[in-house]
């Protein structure tokens, strides 16, 4: 049977089609205000029919979506904080923490945190964060939602601090007492949180487990004693200590948002186990409470429509009780002070076996829109906060009432390159004078 010629396509015909499949392949341009006003609102697209609970996920337009590694996504979804200190303990030190929102160029599933410094006197910190987000969807336009509590999360450190703080155990604790100890801690850990009974819904339940080592030596604030010389026996029970805790969190939580919410409360209850080396075991039992009520604009005017994100001022207020039960080391029980709790005290100021905490802050926007660097680096909200913080801790939860109370005060700016990544100054005050906080994060 004779061979037919198989048919040709026209040349001009042939390049048209070939270019079509070609443009059908090669991605659209990336442009920074896709989805984005110049000002920096994002209007809201129609969600999908079928998304539980709509007002606690999260929209990311197409233009906050740079692709490219974090060199090319800097300042748009990756940022760098250079971090310089000299203290005379530690002498000179420095580093950087590193943020990728997108991490490994997910499409905004994944985030990253590593932080690496290093001082002269060898203090010193390693710590890489991850999380991954479980309730993810691709929009039509180009863009993405995701429900924030639904996430794996994952991390390991390794830390030398030469400057811990230790004054003794209970509220009366007077500031004379302060001793310090060297602490290397190396951890590594994993948690699930999901929402049940779908994403989205306020039952909220959280898992976690995380391996610690602790090995304690002499502290090098020279002004005041070492640890193991004031509390010998204290010190000699946390040294070279291993741990395996396991932690469990569940509650009833209508808030709009983990991280910015702007209404809605949640109560909730705890429990921290640990097995320590030599078979020895304790938990720490806790339950806790916030409330969040939307207030009208100071400053601003608030949103403008349906907006994602819309700037809104807002009243938290925020507590907790946390009780001892079996054998832990020192350094693993209740403490206050520091960058979440009596924010004017240093860190680990009052330590016992009992702890109860609440605060009031007032989250003022003083920047609705953020700054606009670029069209595609801007910041996306500059907030102030004012706070007041009342705290104590006991030998147990019964002597609570009897303990000495702590107050702190103070004023702080929140600046948020988007609403679950807000980066906080708080500068406190109370009795033992002021302490500066820089952290990732509201502090409840």
């Amino acid at each position: 049977m004779p061979r037919l010629p198989s048919p040709r396509l026209p040349p001009l015909l042939l390049a048209l089609g070939l270019g079509t499949a070609l443009a059908a392949q090669s991605p659209a341009p990336y442009d920074p205000l896709d989805g984005v006003d110049p000002d920096g609102r994002i209007p809201k697209p129609q969600f999908p029919d079928d998304l539980p609970h709509p007002e606690r996920w999260r929209y990311i337009p197409p233009g906050r979506i740079k692709p490219g590694n974090v060199f090319e996504r800097f300042l748009v979804s990756t940022f760098v904080a250079p971090v310089f200190f000299r203290e005379e303990d530690v002498g000179f030190g420095g580093g950087f923490a590193l943020t990728d929102v997108d991490f490994r160029d997910q499409r905004y599933r994944e985030f990253g945190n590593l932080l690496l410094t290093y001082s002269e006197e060898g203090q010193q910190a390693y710590r890489l964060n991850w999380s991954r987000w479980l309730a993810w969807r691709e929009l039509e336009n180009g863009g993405v939602l995701r429900e924030e509590r639904e996430r794996l999360f994952g991390r390991i450190g390794y830390e030398k601090t030469l400057t811990r703080r230790f004054f003794g155990f209970g509220s009366r604790t007077p500031q004379i007492a302060e001793t310090s100890y060297t602490e290397e801690v190396s951890a590594l850990g994993f948690g699930w949180r999901t929402s049940l009974p779908d994403p989205g819904s306020p039952w909220l339940l959280r898992l976690d487990l995380q391996a610690e080592h602790h090995n304690l030596a002499r502290g090098h604030v020279r002004t005041v004693p070492s640890t193991e010389q004031s509390f010998p026996d204290a010190f000699a029970a946390g040294d070279d200590r291993d741990q395996l805790w396991g932690s469990a969190s569940f509650g009833y939580d209508t808030r709009d948002s983990l991280h910015q919410p702007y209404s809605g409360h949640r109560l909730g209850v705890s429990c921290r186990c640990a097995i320590g080396t030599g078979g020895e075991q304790g938990a720490i039992l806790g339950a806790d409470a916030q409330h969040v009520f939307p207030l009208p604009p100071l400053l601003h005017r608030g949103g403008q429509g349906n907006e994602e994100h819309p700037p809104t001022d807002c009243l938290a207020v925020g507590a907790f009780v946390l009780d001892t039960v079996g054998d832990l080391p020192f350094h693993s029980l209740p403490s206050l002070g520091g960058s979440h709790t009596l924010r004017s005290y240093i860190e680990n100021r009052f330590t016992d076996r009992a702890a109860a905490h609440a605060a009031i802050e007032y989250r003022i926007g003083l920047v609705p829109r953020g700054i606009t660097f670029t069209d595609a680096i801007r910041i996306e909200r500059i907030n102030a906060a004012l706070f007041c913080e009342v705290g104590t801790v006991a030998p147990g939860i019964e002597d609570l009432h009897d303990s000495r109370w702590h107050e702190s005060f103070g004023f702080g700016l929140r600046i948020g390159f988007s609403r679950e990544a807000v980066f906080r100054i708080d500068v406190g005050y109370g009795d033992e004078g002021s302490n500066f906080t820089l952290a990732f994060g509201n502090s409840f």
